[in-house]
């Protein structure tokens, strides 16, 4: 069975948004193509167990096992070495991705508090958005004293609009709780 994003796309959002923009080439439609999740963990060099439990909180969330991501360069002032774990990261595509993106918007954001709404302005230029979340405590996958340690995270949506007003009209219709935009005063 289809996930329910994915399906409103389908039958809702991809006709709506092509009649808007006048598009007929059925593949020129903004869509979504990945969702990636990173997450630093500056603690996991001197405590490997932090990266583990930085990757076990990674597949709860994300469905999917993550990698680990290495360090690129030494820098002697964070005593870091080149080639240490140092964070993981997940990429999703279709079905996962869809379901994550419905999670995170009817359940997570609703659950950070005094939230007032995603920037709108946090596009790239080329149609992709990213946002962070300061701890991962807001996913009700998470759930006991093993995940007591707050932790943030960065997503990156990637969608095949060619400009950010394409992916924020996208992203509204899939209903991303974007901030009111500022009001110009005289």
């Amino acid at each position: 069975m289809k996930p329910r994003l994915q399906q409103h796309y389908f039958e809702t959002i991809r006709p709506q948004i092509a009649q808007e923009y006048g598009i007929q080439n059925v593949l020129a439609i903004p869509r979504l193509e990945k969702i990636s999740i990173n997450m630093g963990v500056g603690e996991a060099m001197q405590d490997k167990k932090f990266l583990e439990l930085a990757l076990d909180a990674m597949t709860e969330i994300s469905g999917q096992k993550p990698v680990s991501t290495l360090a690129r360069n030494s820098i002697a002032g964070f005593k870091l070495r080149e080639g240490v774990a140092i964070g993981c990261k997940v990429t999703l595509r279709r079905e996962r991705m869809y379901e994550f993106l419905d999670r995170l918007i009817s359940i997570v954001l609703p659950r950070v508090r005094d939230f007032r709404g995603v920037s709108r302005t946090a596009f790239d230029g080329n149609g992709n958005y990213s946002m962070g979340l300061s701890e991962w405590l807001v996913f009700p996958e998470l759930i006991g004293d093993k995940f007591a340690k707050a932790q943030g995270m960065n997503i990156v949506v990637v969608t095949s609009a060619k400009t950010d007003d394409q992916a924020r009209r996208l992203l509204e219709m899939f209903g991303m709780p974007f901030r009111a935009p500022k009001k110009k005063t005289a």
